[in-house]
């Protein structure tokens, strides 16, 4: 498996993040909960991208889930360790994307989502949605495997191969939407005609729904540049497909 170019590119966000830090299972995670009332039973999982939670883009996004009525926990995938974000600028360091991936396999940090879902289950929560960016998406990919949780979301969505499909079809039950850019190394066009053969026209009972956005690049759901209009309507058209899919499912 490989990240593409775009992978580590992108544009910081302006923002002040609202959430806290608690240690949950002995992972450190971030947590953003509703101003108001919400269902105590239900939880959104949030995965970030390689980027991790010290990009404020993430927690940002992760506050959003929040003031839109969600519980929200982001484990710490990468143990502090997450890819630089001044990666993402043209004077940036150096950095070795796929020795960092060595490091930090989607085996690696998915137990570690597992282990903060168990300690969450020791709250009382019974009821999981996930929605993983990039690299997280993988992660959503494999809890549903499992069934460990009952709603799915993604945006463009980084290494997964078509028997991944196959197998979601296969063995999960969670609801399915996936926010697809144009130009995408790591889900194009074939990738995304192959989830649609499985899932569209109703073939997936539990639901599903691919959003295209054209003119976007892998990542701009996270790390968009909002000083252009179409990427900024993009990004805010993801969310809101993200929030709605969890109020219908969840």
């Amino acid at each position: 498996m490989s990240f593409c170019e775009h992978c580590v590119k992108g544009v910081r966000h302006e923002g002040t993040p609202e959430g806290t830090y608690e240690t949950i299972n002995g992972i450190k995670t971030y947590v953003a909960k509703p101003a108001g009332d919400y269902p105590k039973d239900k939880a959104v999982i949030f995965i970030p991208d390689v980027f991790g939670l010290e990009l404020v883009n993430n927690t940002l996004l992760i506050d959003g889930f929040a003031q839109n009525g969600f519980q929200v926990y982001s484990p710490d995938l990468f143990e502090g360790d997450p890819v630089p974000a001044d990666h993402m600028d043209k004077e940036g360091k150096p950095f070795n994307v796929m020795a960092w991936f060595g490091v930090h396999s989607a085996d690696r940090t998915g137990a570690r989502v597992k282990t903060v879902i168990d300690g969450l289950k020791e709250r009382g929560i019974t009821k999981f949605a996930a929605t993983g960016y990039c690299y997280g998406a993988r992660l959503v990919f494999d809890l549903a495997f499992d069934n460990i949780i009952s709603v799915s979301a993604t945006a463009h969505p980084s290494l997964l191969q078509p028997e991944d499909f196959d197998k979601y079809a296969e063995v999960s039950k969670a609801p399915l939407l996936i926010n697809a850019a144009e130009v995408d190394k790591q889900f194009p066009k074939e990738k995304q005609d192959k989830a649609n053969s499985l899932f569209g026209d109703g073939k997936f009972a539990p639901g599903y729904k691919l959003a295209y956005f054209p003119g976007t690049e892998h990542g701009f759901a996270v790390r968009g540049d909002l000083s252009k209009p179409e990427v900024k309507l993009a990004k805010e058209t993801a969310f809101q497909n993200t929030v709605e899919w969890f109020i219908k499912y969840l």
